[in-house]
């Protein structure tokens, strides 16, 4: 319900900003993107600078609908990230903000917690580096035994598991929503069908038209951009780096038949392996009731390409052009074609989803939606694991900031995410 009332909310305010759009608006800053990063940056940056008169513009009909509304929905605790790197430190933070965001403005989510399972001996020396690393990142955990997992999960059987009680689930779209109501009451501009075709140097007072698709025009002082599955072409637009590159990969999920999605009480999460870049199928249960299984990690062929088959000539080109694609497929060859049997082999994915609740039948399982990660690499074929900025060239580089990468967990972590970029806008183009 109140998804639905955010979303018509939506429609409405996109409906009649759209015509303050088309008169070439003035504005302080204008945001390209209305994903849940772009939203909480207008937010931060309307907390510290309320003087400031603000725009966010977004592509698509409705606010994030791509990787902010399509994903698994999960409040992560912090327990995977290197011990003092940005993205353990904005986790373990973002989870508390999140919370006490929800909390403030009633937005629901449930504190379901979270097993990381090992289900063979070889995989708990990893579990115990991974339960260090947890430690070092001051997360709230417990290490069970088998007995342990099955008062937490009853149908889940593994060796040992760490326990990750703060762990939760909640509907990102709902928060990123409240965002932009929050930006929109202050009497700033969210405008939605806004897709930008160019930047340009117009002098003067607002310098940089930021021009639509359509013809639409909003004039700034400032730009930041967050366009997730687009960073690299939006930021190119303005003189910005091809690097890194953005490339797609879709993760499918199962759906766990109704009566038997009542035998799952919280996440249910493999041991990390560090030889494959993905982390593999783990049971996520959604707000709604449903639980999810998966995903698996496929590459695109299309940015937004939701469908197993879903194609795109200009993507595929794009992919085909990119010298680093080719060194990751050939470092990652093994796994790359377990994940597309996977893909279209249910009962191969069955097998590893049994190996943590072995009553799974394939009558349980159904094909379910699907998201698609937008995965930075640079030339070599490592994947970007960093936070990236970029302020490309040309006369309207100094006022201009492209966030190239936020990597998972952006959600969770997006309110200590916009406070970073808060402070790079204040360095970078306020000069404060």
């Amino acid at each position: 319900m109140l998804s639905r009332q955010f979303s018509r909310l939506s429609r409405k305010l996109a409906a009649s900003s759209s015509v303050a759009a088309q008169k070439g608006r003035e504005v302080d800053m204008c945001i390209v993107g209305g994903g849940i990063i772009g939203l909480a940056t207008a937010r931060e940056v309307n907390i510290r600078h309320p003087d400031l008169s603000l725009a966010v513009v977004e592509k698509e009909p409705e606010l994030a609908l791509h990787q902010s509304g399509s994903n698994s929905g999960v409040i992560h605790a912090g327990i995977y990230y290197v011990p003092g790197s940005l993205k353990a430190k904005l986790c373990v933070k973002g989870l508390k903000m999140m919370y006490d965001y929800c909390d403030e403005h009633n937005i629901p989510y449930k504190r379901c917690g979270k097993l990381i399972v090992a289900t063979e001996e070889e995989e708990l020396p990893r579990l115990d580096a991974l339960w260090d690393r947890a430690i070092a990142n001051g997360c709230t955990v417990n290490m069970v035994d088998a007995a342990g997992i099955k008062e937490i999960e009853p149908y889940c059987t593994g060796l040992r598991a760490i326990h990750s009680p703060l762990t939760g689930i909640i509907d990102y779209q709902v928060v990123s929503r409240n965002y932009a109501k929050e930006v929109q009451e202050k009497g700033h501009e969210v405008t939605c069908n806004y897709e930008v075709a160019s930047f340009d140097d117009v002098g003067g007072d607002y310098p940089i038209s930021v021009k639509s698709a359509s013809g639409d025009e909003i004039r700034a002082k400032y730009v930041v951009t967050c366009a997730g599955l687009h960073a690299d072409r939006v930021a190119k637009k303005s003189g910005g780096e091809e690097i890194p590159k953005i490339v797609p990969f879709r993760g499918d999920y199962l759906l766990m038949a109704p009566d038997k999605a009542k035998w799952i009480n919280g996440n249910i999460y493999p041991v990390p392996n560090p030889k494959f870049p993905f982390l593999g199928v783990h049971y996520t249960p959604r707000m709604n009731g449903d639980v999810w299984l998966g995903p698996n990690a496929v590459l695109c062929m299309k940015r937004e390409g939701y469908n197993l088959f879903d194609f795109d000539l200009k993507d595929c080109l794009d992919i085909a052009r990119f010298p680093g694609i080719y060194k990751l497929v050939l470092k990652n060859i093994g796994a790359g074609m377990g994940e597309l049997w996977r893909t279209f082999n249910l009962n191969a994915q069955l097998k590893d989803l049994q190996r943590f609740v072995p009553e799974l039948q394939r009558e349980d399982i159904m094909r379910g939606p699907a998201g698609v990660r937008a995965q930075a690499m640079d030339y070599s074929g490592a994947l970007v694991d960093d936070f990236i900025f970029d302020q490309g060239t040309g006369p309207l580089a100094n006022r201009m900031l492209h966030v190239r990468n936020a990597p998972s967990p952006a959600c969770t972590a997006s309110l200590a995410i916009a406070e970073m970029i808060g402070d790079e806008v204040e360095a970078k183009l306020l000069k404060l």
